[in-house]
């Protein structure tokens, strides 16, 4: 019975990796399968077990937790809309332009900033590439180095709270701890803030380092373009331009932090925050609003779909035994927790060069989850690993959504090969955060 159960993920995963919707392939063939077992194997599974999906989809629609997810989709989006990352950058480069590399620095910065105000990365990297990447070619940056920054930056939103990724994954290991402690959204958005941090600190370093030593990658802005800029009221502009994203940041993530509100009640300040700050940007209206809500919609559809999916098959796969076979195989094989914990990253890793963060979230993170627990292992540590894991999903290639969104607004004279040259060091400086963390585990209860 338990072959049955490890038969049917690896059925499933083939045919993602195929590029079936993940969705319909996760609940579809898990009821096909269920199906054939319960003709030739009735005493393996019965259909009468589907009784129990409606309470468990129902479970699903009506967690207070997950509501959160379509108001920062929300909030991100309308950011976007506001115009906010344009000024941000213009403001941050002439800011640091006497730097070798300040420019890259600005995107790193404006990355950090835009990623604990909407974590939507697609907006952010769509966005930057944009307004950012002419500008630092025209300047002369090297185009690995320039394409390096945007991408990576651009999946901050990834780590940095509020993030969706996070919250999908404290629902997710929830739901799957079987009576276990728990992991808070909360908790786990104030453990992922300093290891963000972090991160956002080692590119601007590397990005210095290598301005250094290789001078001609990452020229400074002449200073007489610098001091035009900063004519009349630039304090004043400079005030404005970071002082609007930050009180954003302190209503929803400080709102968290201090106990005030819930994840899900700061997302909702978070939605309302965004739509006053277009406002006041003057880029909002009806057919602005309009767009937002048909994007929030369809985002919102497809996380929940795949979350439906998924809770069908985690439903079979139990069902079948699957998850205590895999369990008691871990435990017989004497693996250390650390070695355990070692080989899921491997595979988290790996998996994210083919598949999307949504899709390791909603099958391989329910498996392992019940072993982490028999090992006894912290969850919102083990948590923390996963998200900054599955950040690297988005830069892996070859289907890194970050370099699709990257590459499908860079001028014609970018290069594919270039793009996958130049987020190398980046991933590398990733998988450096996932040891640290591995190895210093009071980093992430440091910012509890």
């Amino acid at each position: 019975m338990e072959y049955l159960a490890l038969l049917l993920f690896a059925a499933i995963f083939i045919l993602i990796l195929r590029g079936y919707p993940v969705a319909f392939t996760l609940g579809g063939i898990s009821v096909i399968f269920a199906f054939v077992v319960s003709i030739f194997a009735p005493e393996i599974f019965q259909m009468s077990t589907f009784y129990l999906l409606p309470s468990r989809i129902m479970g699903v629609v009506n967690n207070y937790v997950l509501m959160a997810v379509p108001l920062f989709i929300f909030m991100g989006i309308m950011l976007e809309k506001s115009g906010l990352a344009q000024d941000l950058l213009e403001t941050m480069a002439m800011l640091f332009g006497r730097i070798r590399g300040g420019l890259a620095v600005s995107v790193v910065i404006v990355g950090a900033l835009l990623a604990a105000s909407t974590g939507i990365v697609g907006a952010t990297v769509v966005t930057m590439g944009l307004i950012s990447l002419p500008t630092m070619l025209k300047r002369g940056y090297a185009t690995e180095l320039a394409t390096g920054v945007i991408a990576s930056s651009g999946t901050l939103g990834q780590i940095i709270p509020p993030s969706i990724v996070l919250v999908l994954l404290a629902d997710t290991i929830n739901s799957s701890s079987r009576g276990a402690a728990s992991v808070d959204v909360g908790a786990l958005f104030s453990a992922a803030l300093l290891p963000g941090v972090i991160l956002v600190l080692l590119y601007i370093l590397y990005i210095l380092i290598k301005s250094y030593i290789h001078k001609d990658d990452a020229p400074s802005i002449p200073a007489d373009e610098i001091k035009k800029f900063r004519g009349d009221h630039f304090i004043s502009k400079m005030i404005k331009v970071l002082l609007l994203p930050v009180l954003l940041i302190i209503l929803v993530l400080g709102s968290i932090f201090t106990g005030i509100a819930s994840p899900t009640e700061a997302s909702a300040i978070g939605a309302i925050g965004a739509t006053i700050l277009t406002i006041i940007q003057k880029k909002f209206s009806f057919h602005t609003l309009r767009e937002v809500v048909q994007e929030t919609t369809k985002l919102t559809s497809m996380v929940f779909f795949i979350l439906l999916g998924a809770t069908t098959f985690t439903l079979v796969f139990r069902t079948l035994g699957g998850d205590s076979y895999l369990q008691e195989l871990i435990m017989s094989s004497n693996l250390t927790p650390l070695l355990f914990l070692l080989l899921v990253m491997i595979i988290i890793f790996i998996a994210g060069f083919f598949i999307d963060f949504i899709e390791i979230v909603f099958i391989i993170v329910p498996v392992v989850t019940p072993i982490f627990n028999a090992f006894g292992m912290d969850m919102l540590w083990v948590g923390i690993l996963i998200a900054l894991n599955l950040q690297t999903s988005f830069l892996t290639p070859p289907f890194g959504f970050a370099l699709f969104y990257l590459k499908g607004v860079a001028p014609d004279s970018v290069k594919t090969s270039q793009i996958y040259k130049g987020i190398i060091p980046f991933i590398i400086i990733q998988l450096i955060i996932v040891g640290v963390v591995v190895f210093f585990p009071e980093i992430i209860f440091i910012s509890k």
